[in-house]
């Protein structure tokens, strides 16, 4: 499991110039199962996605897709763990 932690490089206005093709990369990657949760950070200064996926190589190159990455409008940091504990035990399906 692995969390984006996305951080914005350049102003709003121009992150919402790609927002809808962002909007359109995450849809896309939880249709194919890759992203469980995602959302803007509060305040607005960038984002995280929560990515299911085998190794850090397969994160890197489902990062590589995104247009903020692709028009440099988000740095991303990446965090790996295993989750051990859960509020419902059905999510241990869903997230191991």
């Amino acid at each position: 499991m692995f969390i984006a932690i996305l951080t914005y490089k350049k102003p709003l206005e121009e992150v919402d110039r790609f927002l809808q093709a962002h909007r359109d990369y995450l849809a896309e990657h939880y249709a194919a199962g890759d992203f469980i949760a995602s959302g803007p950070q509060t305040p607005r200064v960038g984002g995280v996605i929560l990515i299911k996926a085998e190794s850090r190589a397969v994160v890197d190159s489902i990062i590589e897709q995104d247009p903020f990455n692709i028009n440099g409008i988000a740095d991303y940091r990446i965090v790996e763990f295993t989750p051990t504990m859960f509020v419902e035990s059905s999510l241990s399906d869903i997230l191991k």
